[in-house]
């Protein structure tokens, strides 16, 4: 990672952690195992991308990062639930998520599922005390973070991404396969990045002409990571990743499945060209945010 970025991610992932530790209840606090299970995955060793870009994004608009940070906070509550579920039998069914053992192999699938449940009501609980709700850019954000991780984003993605499990994608005539293939990826992975994108701008009052461009970027980063988390499952290093990679076990619709390695990171690498032309009006501002671009193919795990 380039060291200035590094130091920026840094600089923000230790606030984000700071202020998730106080938004999320005590291990203490009764339910114990439900309240120890919710800060067992939230502090399993994310990146914190989500938060950061919000943060980004809401500073390239012109508005102090510190001024987003709960609802920089409940983005990452939603995606660390979508993790927990995502992980469970009747899922991914996988054992290992960060290199720890996953949420419902410590605690059992029953307080997984609760923990991810908790995790996603307390986000909003966060937007709604966090924000003035008779703002319409606190409401807009809302809309926009809600929009991006239910059934026409994220839970929609997944839900697809089940249905073409076990090989069910190889019955399609390829040009299908390549239009479910990219639904899926837009909707599973790039709903909740292009959401923390525009979610910063929204708190940052950021006009329409900008929210089209930071939309245009957050869609094509989002498709990119998932490109990108496609190739690793397949060609990366497993310890690094802290997971065995699924994809194959469960025959599932990829990148790489469909057009190899070589192909499919060409895609990312022009996805990320494409995000990056998109952030032009932003000058020096966007300088973060053109950088976390790169990151997003170059990253190893």
């Amino acid at each position: 990672m380039d060291p200035r970025l590094q130091a920026y991610f840094e600089r923000w992932r230790g606030e984000v952690d700071r202020a998730l530790g106080r938004f999320l209840p005590a291990e203490s606090a009764p339910p114990r195992t439900l309240h120890k299970a919710m800060r067992y995955s939230v502090f399993a060793g994310g990146k914190r991308l989500r938060p950061v870009l919000a943060i980004a994004s809401a500073e390239a608009c012109g508005r102090p990062g510190g001024k987003v940070l709960a609802a920089a906070c409940a983005l990452e509550l939603i995606h660390t639930y979508s993790l927990i579920h995502d992980d469970l039998p009747a899922m991914d069914d996988d054992d290992l998520r960060r290199g720890r053992p996953t949420s419902h192999k410590v605690f059992g699938e029953a307080a997984a599922i609760l923990a991810g449940d908790g995790l996603l009501t307390l986000a909003f609980n966060l937007l709604a005390k966090n924000g003035n709700m008779n703002d319409s850019s606190a409401v807009r954000t809302v809309e926009i973070i809600s929009s991006g991780a239910g059934s026409a984003g994220m839970v929609g993605g997944q839900a697809r991404d089940i249905e073409m499990e076990d090989g069910a994608w190889t019955k399609l005539p390829r040009p299908r396969r390549i239009r479910v293939l990219r639904s899926i990826h837009e909707k599973k992975t790039a709903a909740l990045i292009e959401a923390s994108v525009l979610a910063g701008a929204a708190a940052a009052g950021a006009p329409a002409g900008k929210m089209k461009r930071l939309s245009d970027y957050g869609r094509k980063i989002g498709l990119a990571f998932q490109i990108a988390d496609d190739i690793l499952d397949v060609a990366g290093n497993k310890a690094l990743l802290g997971k065995k990679g699924s994809d194959r076990s469960n025959r599932k619709l990829t990148y790489p499945a469909i057009f190899g390695l070589e192909t499919s990171r060409k895609k990312a690498r022009d996805l990320v060209r494409g995000a990056k032309r998109a952030l032009a009006p932003f000058g020096k501002r966007g300088w973060v945010l053109d950088r976390l671009a790169d990151y997003i193919v170059e990253r190893t795990y």
